[in-house]
């Protein structure tokens, strides 16, 4: 491992290796108590967008390099570089997708060997959930934090079960690109009201789409049964469920894809009596799917409270006597 390489790993990641993790988080600021010294009030800052550090109680900071030398003592940048390249498999996805641009289609092509399965804690995978506007609550109620293996390379990811015991999951990269990856067996996942029959069905293509939907109804379970698709492919798999309702709700991509499984199900429908609205009209062409939906008027709504803000900081303008 190189300077270069080594810049590249995400600080926060390294602090949660050493297990030192996060009091608080507001935005793209991670507050820690502080690695260097004893201290009650977390006064540790690191900037996950710079990915650089600061730490107010000492008045010292800078990059990966500057704390893994002030936190063990090193000598010198060689010192800290062997230390790194020992630990490197401690460290997330992030360090390990930009090294290759063939790590990603490794992850895809090989078997995926979980190691464990805990709750979503890391503040990497917490940062992606935000930056989706997804609710953190309703994540963790439905997701796990997914430890695993490709190749001998270790990883690490936002996971969502589905009825076969498989999990579906996604992160996102350095090059703030998704990916999106699988643990076989590929299934759906569904949701059903154990105690009731329930006459609506509602469909998603991914689970980030369900997850905003519970985000934006700011409920943590729906009030009628739920199927995921986790792929477009696996429609056949679900048709017998969304067909034994009598209205099925579908909120799936605005891509070919998309349409074309909406019109496979508005067919199915048609022919058991079953009643099918699109919700896709809601989010529009301009939307890929329901969680850009919710990312671009998340969006808007901080913009237009800026601007209010912008509006009362304003000096009224009067006349002087």
């Amino acid at each position: 491992m190189n300077s270069i390489q080594a810049k590249t790993i995400k600080i926060v990641d390294y602090l949660y290796s050493q297990g030192i993790e996060p009091k608080k988080i507001q935005g793209n600021n991670y507050w820690y108590s502080s690695p260097l010294r004893k201290e009650e009030t977390p006064s540790f800052k690191v900037d996950c967008l710079l990915n650089v550090w600061y730490d107010h109680g000492s008045g010292k900071g800078g990059n990966i390099l500057d704390l893994v030398m002030a936190i063990h003592n090193l000598p010198n940048i060689s010192a800290v570089l062997s230390h790194l390249s020992k630990e490197s498999n401690s460290f997330s996805f992030q360090q390990q997708d930009i090294l290759s641009s063939s790590d990603k289609q490794d992850q895809k092509d090989a078997t995926i060997q979980v190691i464990k399965e805990i709750p979503i804690s890391h503040p990497a995978l917490i940062g992606y959930i935000q930056s989706r506007h997804i609710d953190l609550a309703v994540a963790q109620l439905y997701c796990k934090e997914i430890h695993y293996q490709v190749q001998g390379k270790n990883y690490f990811a936002v996971g969502f079960p589905n009825d076969k015991g498989g999990y579906e999951l996604s992160h996102k990269s350095n090059n703030e690109s998704t990916f999106k990856a699988s643990v076989s067996p590929k299934h759906i996942t569904t949701y059903k009201k154990a105690d009731t029959h329930t006459e609506a069905y509602l469909v998603f293509e991914g689970f980030m789409d369900y997850l905003s939907y519970l985000t934006m109804k700011n409920i943590q379970y729906s009030k009628v049964d739920v199927v995921v698709l986790n792929s477009i492919s696996n429609l056949s798999k679900a048709i017998d469920f969304i067909t034994s309702h009598q209205k099925v709700y579908t909120y799936l991509d605005n891509d070919e894809a998309g349409k074309n499984a909406t019109q496979q199900i508005n067919r199915y429908s048609s022919t058991h009596n079953c009643i099918h609205i699109d919700k896709s009209t809601d989010y529009d062409a301009n939307y890929k799917d329901l969680n850009e939906w919710l990312c671009k008027t998340k969006l808007k709504e901080k913009e237009q409270q800026v601007q209010k803000e912008e509006q009362i900081r304003k000096p009224s303008r009067g006349f002087k006597r």
